[in-house]
């Protein structure tokens, strides 16, 4: 058995590192190697170290609880080395030497956590703007693991050792239907499908013109609204396509009918099918069936307007708006709460001020001046409710001045997230339509990163040399 710094040495062994006598001197001090970093700590300050692990450390009692502490040691040099990341390491160290402990610009922010917990730190020793970063990618990397594409990225390990012939059609599928700069077939495949929700765009405006509504209310038929009848199936019928296509791809059937997308193309295409059921069921002599059902049919035929949201699946910037949006709903919470306590201060003043002291009587109430509040610290001003005394003119300056500072602070962090999000989706996009640079990229990147971890000082030349992280504080607590 190793003989361990601070342990009583076996019988019938010399003075070690932690005997008596003069191996005593050199046992004041251990030398921590973390990938080449090396440090030196006071073995008495181990005891009050805030690195579980290395407090761990000092209540070895044998080989085997030191190499469940560490992955090896040298008695000789009373070194103990750990194969961890000397980048992190580094950071940590300011933790020992200065009591704060900041998460650096260079290593990946989940990476840094792994590392906190390996070594037993709690987060909430991290500065509270580190912290506030930590989070935040946090729930980046929990959207991503959420995201649409979360189940495919878990493969299976015989798919991993070689994919069958199903598992190869399902990627060409998968690509085909979803990445359209995997080749031809993707972009033709993207453009024939934008097309044709432009082609329902354009039907849904022709279905409400006067003398088209007018038919359908007389219960006629003429060729136009024939012709757009067959318009509308024929993107139906490709939206039918498309949408069985997507859900051959998918691995989790559950998981693909839970994205947000899927359940837009469930809502729009469910009216067409829904109105077809009840035609049919109604028969020639169904009319008060239909009657009766007219208003249903209505709401449901307009919800045919979220054939638009299809085209989030080929526009970075749609899906950078969504993808804002579910990041910034606090934002927007903060907003909304700005709005309403502003009108609830507004909407009294200006009826108080136009109705007892001016002679207008557009704010007959304090309900009605809410509106007026809205649109007034919005800053849209339809005009419609005009305070025209002089008090009336005052509160609406208030008001148009605060609505435009308390909107303006939740917006620029929404322009920061929205920017993010836009270059995050933009990174994606480039590393999907070329894989291999993306990860040569990475390789380079990880190659560069442990080079100059490599490179730089060791916090401490030896266990003799240098300065020691025990000895210039004295003692290594918190």
């Amino acid at each position: 058995m190793a003989l361990l710094p601070g342990h009583a040495e076996p019988p019938g062994r010399e003075p070690g590192v932690g005997g008596r006598g003069g191996g005593a001197a050199r046992a004041r001090h251990v030398i921590i190697n973390v990938g080449g970093c090396r440090v030196r700590l006071a073995w008495a300050a181990l005891a009050r170290c805030p690195l579980a692990r290395l407090e761990r450390l000092r209540a070895c009692r044998g080989h085997d609880e030191l190499l469940r502490v560490c992955d090896d040691y040298d008695v000789s040099r009373d070194e103990f080395f750990f194969d961890r990341s000397p980048c992190a390491f580094r950071a940590i160290v300011a933790l020992l030497r200065a009591g704060k402990l900041r998460l650096l610009r260079g290593p990946c922010a989940l990476a840094f956590r792994d590392e906190l917990a390996y070594w037993g730190i709690d987060e909430a020793r991290l500065e509270r703007c580190c912290l506030r970063r930590l989070r935040r990618r946090e729930e980046e990397a929990a959207e991503a693991r959420a995201g649409p594409g979360a189940h495919e990225a878990q493969e299976s390990p015989a798919r991993a050792l070689g994919p069958g012939r199903l598992e190869r059609g399902r990627r060409r599928l998968r690509d085909v239907v979803d990445n359209p700069h995997s080749g031809l077939a993707g972009k033709l495949f993207a453009c024939v499908s934008v097309a044709f929700v432009a082609v329902t765009a354009v039907g849904l405006c022709l279905s409400t013109m006067p003398d088209i509504r007018a038919e359908e209310e007389r219960g006629e038929c003429s060729a136009k609204c024939r012709n757009l009848f067959v318009l509308e199936t024929v993107c139906v019928a490709w939206f039918s396509f498309e949408f069985l296509l997507r859900s051959l791809q998918a691995e989790s059937k559950c998981a693909f009918l839970r994205t947000p997308l899927n359940i837009i193309d469930i809502l729009a295409l469910l009216p067409f099918y829904v109105s077809l059921l009840v035609g049919l069921a109604a028969g020639p002599a169904g009319s008060k069936l239909l009657e009766r059902a007219g208003l249903v049919l209505r709401l449901l035929r307009a919800l045919r307007v979220l054939y638009v949201m299809r085209l989030a699946r080929h526009s970075l910037g749609l899906r950078s708006l969504g993808l804002t949006v579910r990041r910034c709903a606090r934002e927007f919470g903060l907003l909304l709460l700005f709005l309403c306590v502003a009108m609830a201060l507004f909407a009294p003043l200006v009826h108080l001020a136009e109705r007892e002291l001016g002679a207008r009587r557009d704010f007959s109430s304090v309900p009605a001046s809410y509106w007026w509040a809205v649109i007034s610290m919005t800053t849209v001003g339809y005009g419609d409710m005009v305070p025209r005394s002089l008090p009336g003119q005052v509160v609406a300056l208030s008001s148009i001045l605060s609505g435009i500072l308390l909107m303006a602070f939740p917006v620029t962090s929404i322009f920061h997230t929205f920017s993010r999000s836009y270059s995050e989706l933009k990174e994606q996009q480039q590393r999907a339509a070329s894989p291999e640079p993306a990860l040569q990229d990475d390789s380079t990147r990880e190659d560069s990163t442990r080079s100059g971890s490599a490179s730089a000082e060791d916090c401490s030349q030896g266990p003799e040399g240098g300065d020691s992280v025990g000895s210039t504080r004295g003692a290594a607590g918190p």
